[in-house]
């Protein structure tokens, strides 16, 4: 009976072992591959589409502020831009507030019985999709803020001296406001590897290098034209 007993727990050992190494490695190809992109837009900026979409934003307000009459296009744009973040939040809002409410009780039973013990991988994926989805949620809270302040500048009279005061804030509102939403895009993505991990801890994995082959397809630019060189985007 000793015996038995003794093989059942090390197999459950073994078996929370192998889902914490799961974890890990699906947390270490997500991770690996944003700091590839990081380094990537460091170095081959061009390249990118999270620095080439930055460049073509400031390059928009740069050609709309030339542009009199432009004002009402300016505000179009950035309230579709808006409303692209309101669903993204709205959308982690609600997968928030569903996930949670739907796995309280079975955490609590957990949280109970691990007290003394150590805290179990489920638990730990639970956790992180719940930071997952509230980092979502906060990003695109705040990348509301920063469009909303960066329509009030362009909306302004071309050629008013105002306008050329608040230009400069505008680009900064823009270029914080698409970083925002690009992580909270990114961030909703990142609950897909955690929901596979909670079915199975072996396919978090196999999800994670789904997750990121489709990123690199998305985040991969083409080459620039011959009249517009690398030196000139940089």
């Amino acid at each position: 009976i000793l015996g038995s007993g003794g093989r059942r727990q090390n197999g459950g050992m073994n078996a929370q072992t192998l889902s914490w190494l799961a974890l890990a490695t699906s947390v270490l190809i997500v991770v690996g591959y944003e700091l590839r992109v990081l380094h990537r837009s460091r170095t081959r900026p061009w390249r990118t589409a999270r620095s080439a979409n930055a460049r073509m934003r400031t390059a928009w307000l740069e050609a709309l502020s030339g542009q009199p009459g432009t004002e009402i296009l300016a505000v179009q744009t950035l309230r579709n831009s808006l409303m692209s973040a309101t669903i993204v939040g709205s959308t982690s809002a609600l997968a928030l507030m569903g996930s949670i409410s739907l796995t309280t009780p079975s955490l609590a039973h957990d949280a109970s019985q691990q007290l003394v013990h150590a805290i179990s991988p489920a638990l730990a994926l639970r956790l992180l999709m719940w930071a997952s989805l509230f980092a979502s949620l906060v990003c695109s809270a705040m990348a509301m803020r920063s469009y909303n302040h960066a329509g009030y500048a362009a909306s302004m009279p071309v050629g008013s001296p105002q306008r050329a005061r608040y230009k400069t804030y505008a680009a900064a509102h823009l270029e914080r406001a698409g970083l925002l939403y690009s992580w909270s895009v990114r961030s909703l993505l990142f609950v897909a590897p955690v929901i596979a991990g909670l079915v199975s801890p072996l396919a978090s994995p196999l999800a994670s290098l789904a997750l990121v082959a489709a990123l690199i397809a998305v985040d991969r630019m083409p080459e620039l034209a011959e009249d517009d060189p690398p030196a000139a985007a940089a």
